[in-house]
């Protein structure tokens, strides 16, 4: 911009000006972010045309520079209320899906398996299709391997499966609790390093955070988000 001459008869100091371009903002005016940005960039403006120097008037190049800068960052402001806007509806949105999931069952990734009365879910996430997959469940206190269950040949994708809570050679089923497994998955006789293991646990209340987002709240795996949910029972 041209320099505001402070010597010009009846011309603004720049500490004039600076106060005119700093006044408090008045809390009942209402005015968006937007239109005090424009308000204070055309203030300034006018305020300069009419405290330029009349042997270096401002010329029309670097007016037409100064009302560019005034559209960009009229637009980035547009564009930013705009984004606010739709982030608000989105965690509205979502919020609202995850409500409806309070008490359903889901999958998220882990390897825990809970046992009770003889009955439990888990999973297995296959992001290549296997000819063999096998999912092994481990006594957590020994260590100790305790069933071996054979799924075959098996597609790509989620596969649910449950467990009757028998170890292998036993007439009853193990104590109720958690016990931890893995999965085998094999193309060819070569392993997939792709296969993930799935754990069963239930949406028991929602978080909403204007930081954090929606979380849903698991009674085992904890705090997730949506997208940790790979399927819903």
């Amino acid at each position: 911009m041209t320099t505001v001459s402070s010597n010009a008869a009846g011309s603004t100091s720049i500490t004039d000006l600076m106060s005119t371009m700093n006044t408090k903002p008045v809390a009942t005016t209402g005015v968006d972010d937007v239109e005090a940005d424009t308000n204070k960039f055309m203030t300034l403006l006018v305020t300069q045309l009419k405290n330029q120097d009349p042997m270096n008037p401002l010329d029309n190049a670097q007016l037409t520079s100064q009302l560019a800068q005034l559209s960009t960052v009229t637009g980035i402001n547009k564009l930013n209320t705009t984004l606010d806007s739709l982030k608000t509806s989105y965690q509205s949105s979502e919020s609202l899906s995850a409500t409806n999931m309070i008490g359903h069952g889901v999958l998220v990734e882990g390897n825990f398996v809970n046992v009770s009365a003889g009955k439990s879910i888990m999973g297995v996430n296959l992001a290549t299709g296997a000819d063999n997959v096998q999912v092994t469940v481990t006594d957590p206190v020994t260590g100790k391997d305790i069933t071996t269950i054979d799924l075959g040949a098996q597609k790509a994708g989620v596969v649910p499966l449950t467990w009757d809570g028998m170890a292998d050679g036993a007439t009853t089923a193990v104590a109720d609790g958690k016990y931890s497994f893995r999965v085998n998955a094999t193309l060819a006789g070569k392993p997939l390093a792709d296969a993930t293991t799935l754990s069963f646990d239930s949406v028991s209340s929602v978080s909403t955070n204007a930081t954090t987002g929606v979380k849903l709240n698991l009674p085992t795996k904890g705090a997730v988000t949506m997208d940790d949910i790979v399927q819903v029972l």
